[in-house]
């Protein structure tokens, strides 16, 4: 005897219902709002996936492609630093050093001040520890030493707007000391600086980071402490085991410092954190939908008794039966999984131009770098992502389909028809 495959039964009862005209309705309305439900939470969870992804590449290659990875310090006024530069960047592990001289002072430019972290570098060897020349004129390094009586300093933008300053213009740099004067005093160095740039990176860095030459970073410090070599290692997430065991080998002692999981560590946990977090919180949206599929076939096998009843009387088989509703709920699952897996994939690729058009035409800015790591909202779609909730969302389709259509495959024919009629 001819039988209809339980696949093509299920599409059309995942179709157009013939049913009463009021269950028939209820039915396609329940149905739409499960597969809506899928499409906005495999959406939604793609386009948090691909933010939460953008904020990790811009700790590890802006931020971090401005600091070092990690950096080594030493008190000592009779160390080389050029020499202990070459021995560090041919350390196992380690791809580059340069030389450092950080202070923390104040800047003042009239009645405004604001803190900073000064680093003294030499031009030739911080490119190839930092990629703050990416954001900087060819030519401004060299303006830090192109006239000796007015030395030059580079600023961030976030500075710069604090103070009130532009390229060109001047400010004063103020570092405390604690050593006493014979008047019980404390002293403090200052200088002089024309601004030669402002650098605007997109980071926290720009609220906080002033660069200037070696000389006058070691002047402003009084020849004290506060030199070092900053490192680039090959391996980012082993900085602290190459870091270690560069200071064992290191030969004179002294020497200390710290990594980039001390200074950004916690950023960085933080971030991965609130992935792990909004992800479970999407990812039981899509389990809320896809278990929606459930309430809709419940209503259809309540609805389809007489159909179902027929088809057993025809012949049909309890894994038949059990086939023709799961093809329905999966048809629900996939159609609201791809479609979602769609927009997710559209929206993480728009989603940061989005934000950017919407902060021009009201005005306003969503994300502040003196607040947040960054000032955009960054977004990087991986596609291993996508694939994982549309997978798990199809899964989760079919896994909600199994206690309805088992439910139908224990349909007696004789007691539903005679319900029926």
């Amino acid at each position: 005897m001819f039988r209809p495959l339980p696949a093509f039964i299920g599409l059309r009862y995942a179709g157009a219902q013939r049913g009463g005209q009021d269950s028939a309705g209820l039915v396609s309305f329940i149905s739409g709002l499960s597969m809506i439900g899928l499409i906005l939470g495999a959406a939604l969870m793609i386009v948090v996936m691909s933010v939460m992804n953008g904020f990790d590449r811009e700790l590890r290659e802006r931020i971090l492609g401005i600091m070092p990875h990690a950096t080594v310090y030493n008190a000592s006024p009779d160390i080389d630093w050029p020499a202990l530069r070459d021995e560090v960047a041919a350390a196992p592990g380690v791809t580059a050093a340069a030389e450092v001289w950080q202070v923390n002072g104040l800047a003042r430019n009239g009645l405004e001040v604001t803190p900073l972290l000064v680093q003294g570098v030499n031009p030739n060897t911080i490119v190839d520890v930092s990629t703050i020349g990416n954001f900087l004129k060819p030519e401004s390094f060299a303006a830090l030493t192109s006239d000796p009586a007015q030395p030059g300093i580079i600023l961030g933008q976030g500075i710069a707007e604090k103070l009130e300053v532009a390229v060109g213009e001047h400010l004063s740099v103020i570092v405390p000391e604690s050593g006493d004067t014979s008047g019980g005093r404390s002293s403090a160095q200052l200088a002089g600086f024309r601004i030669v740039d402002i650098f605007h990176s997109g980071t926290e860095l720009d609220h906080s980071l002033a660069l200037v030459d070696w000389d006058q970073a070691k002047a402003l410090a009084g020849g004290a402490g506060g030199a070092g070599v900053q490192l680039r290692v090959d391996d980012m997430l082993n900085s602290f085991t190459i870091f270690r065991q560069l200071l064992n080998q290191l030969p004179h002692e002294g020497y200390y410092g710290s990594d980039w999981t001390g200074t950004h560590g916690n950023l960085y946990q933080a971030i991965q954190m609130s992935r792990n977090l909004v992800s479970l919180l999407v990812f039981l949206i899509i389990a809320i939908a896809a278990f929606n599929v459930v309430s809709t076939l419940v209503m259809v096998v309540i609805d389809k008794h007489g159909d179902i009843a027929i088809l057993r009387t025809m012949g049909a088989s309890t894994r038949e039966i059990l086939l023709t509703f799961v093809s329905q709920g999966a048809l629900v699952g996939l159609v609201g999984v791809l479609i979602g897996g769609l927009l997710g994939v559209i929206g993480s690729l728009t989603v940061t131009d989005l934000v950017s058009g919407l902060e021009s035409v009201f005005g306003i800015q969503f994300l502040k770098s003196d607040v947040y790591p960054v000032d955009y909202l960054p977004s990087q779609l991986h596609w291993g992502d996508v694939a994982l909730v549309v997978g798990a969302g199809f899964l989760l389709s079919l896994v909600a389909t199994l206690y309805p259509a088992l439910q139908a495959s224990r349909v007696q024919p004789a007691a539903a028809l005679r319900q029926d009629y």
